[in-house]
Parts: structure tokens; C-alpha cells; sequence
């Protein structure tokens, strides 16, 4: 009888726990919110970057295959939700270079960000040939979802 309990009580401070961290997920600070989206944005950035690199140079099939696969991991993760209300201003990791657009205009912001989910899982699923001429046209309809979106809702830096 005494290890049921213990096994309930162990389940019971389990979900617990994990309820506890999904609520704590789900209340995130607006700054929290912006060096998540900042960080995320990095990881795209550094893995586009060694997808050009290998384009420009000597092609390396194993290394863009997984950048594209991070690429569009993270692009297909729900980057949108880290654009919550509240997140127009402040700073993360540095000031937000979100436009208030972002904010005003969620339907084009949500089909650009559609696109750029659709591009990246292209490219992940091109990158697996090995054809460095198709990632190439891949890589560049990629980059041009990535250059829409900057234009449209992307301070300068």
C-alpha cells in the first residue's frame, strides 16, 4: 500500500511540475518572448549562412542537409507566437526590430511566415539529392520569403 502511494504521489508532483513549467511558458515576459524570437532568428541566420557558404565554395551535401533541416525546424515551430501582443517594444538580447506592423497586420504577417515555413521545408527535403544547382534555386526562393518579411516588418539594424 505504502509504495502506491508513493508511486501517486511521485505521478502527482510529476504533472505537477510539468503543468507548472507549461503554465510558466505560457505567461512569458514580453522580454523573454523578444530574446527567444532574437535567439531563434540567430539560429536561422547562422545555418542560412552555412548553406551559402557551401553554395559559394566547395558544396558539402551533409552540412546543408542539416542546416536545411534546422532551417526548417525552426521555421515550422510557431515562430509567430513570439510575437505576442505586448512585444512591439522593449528589448531582449538587444531592442526588438519588430515593425508595429507585425502587430497590426497578423494576416500578412502570418502568410509570409507560411511561406518561409513552406520554402524551408522545401529546401530541407531538396538539400537530401544532393543536386547543389536545385538547393541553389531552393536557397534563393527561401531567402526571398526571408527578404519579403525583413522588408515588410524588420527595422534596420
Amino acid at each position: 500500500m505504502k509504495l502506491k502511494n508513493l508511486v501517486s504521489s511521485t505521478l502527482l508532483a510529476a504533472v505537477g511540475i510539468a503543468c507548472t513549467a507549461t503554465l510558466a511558458q505560457q505567461a512569458a515576459k514580453p522580454e523573454q518572448l523578444i530574446k527567444w524570437r532574437q535567439s531563434a532568428f540567430q539560429v536561422i541566420g547562422w545555418n542560412s549562412g552555412r548553406i551559402k557558404a557551401s553554395l559559394d565554395g566547395t558544396y558539402n551535401k551533409e552540412d546543408v542537409v542539416k542546416a536545411a533541416h534546422t532551417l526548417a525546424a525552426v521555421a515550422n515551430s510557431g515562430l509567430g507566437s513570439l510575437f505576442a501582443l505586448g512585444t512591439d517594444t522593449g528589448k531582449g538580447w538587444h531592442d526588438t526590430t519588430a515593425k508595429p506592423a507585425v502587430f497590426s497586420d497578423s494576416a500578412r504577417f502570418n502568410e509570409l511566415s507560411a511561406n518561409f515555413a513552406k520554402e524551408a521545408s522545401e529546401l530541407a527535403a531538396v538539400a537530401q539529392n544532393g543536386d547543389a544547382a536545385a538547393v541553389k534555386g531552393q536557397y534563393a526562393k527561401l531567402t526571398r520569403t526571408c527578404k519579403t518579411c525583413h522588408d515588410d516588418f524588420r527595422t534596420a539594424n
